[in-house]
């Protein structure tokens, strides 16, 4: 379980995680040593999976974002494996969800400028294991996204 305290650090680090043990602390109201143990047990403990720097747009080539819902053929456990599998080789696909309703899974794919979405659908996405129908949605403008 984690207390009102944890939720603090955790609601601060969502926000920055770039705060020192001290910045950190003075925002919570403990000690920089102490805010440290708290951070290092919520990491033990499984609330925190680790710290990443998150690129920029600009940095990542201003790539453009389209939404892939896959439809496969059949869900039979050896279908998806092999699916789940070969998706993470694919360097334009940002995140991979398994959903409910209509599409089995839903991509999130970033085009770089140097390329076309029309080689990765033809030469990556439509030859993937168990592939039967893809439905692509162009991100006109992100409005906001949370960390």
């Amino acid at each position: 379980m984690i207390d009102t305290l944890d939720r603090k650090i955790l609601s601060h680090l969502l926000a920055n995680s770039d705060l020192t043990s001290a910045e950190l602390g003075e925002a919570v109201g403990l000690s920089p040593s102490a805010a440290h143990r708290r951070v290092g047990s919520l990491k033990e403990r499984g609330y925190i999976a680790g710290f990443r720097a998150v690129l920029s747009k600009a940095a990542r080539g201003n790539p453009s974002v389209v939404l892939v819902n896959v439809t496969l053929r059949d869900q039979r456990e050896e279908t998806m494996a092999a699916f789940e599998r070969e998706i993470g080789d694919v360097p334009e696909i940002r995140d991979c969800f398994l959903m409910s309703g209509e599409a089995d899974y839903m991509l999130h794919v970033e085009v770089r400028r140097d390329d076309t979405f029309e080689r990765i659908h033809r030469e990556t996405l439509a030859r993937l294991p168990g592939v039967t129908r893809l439905a692509s949605h162009f991100v006109i403008r992100e409005v906001f996204r949370r960390p």
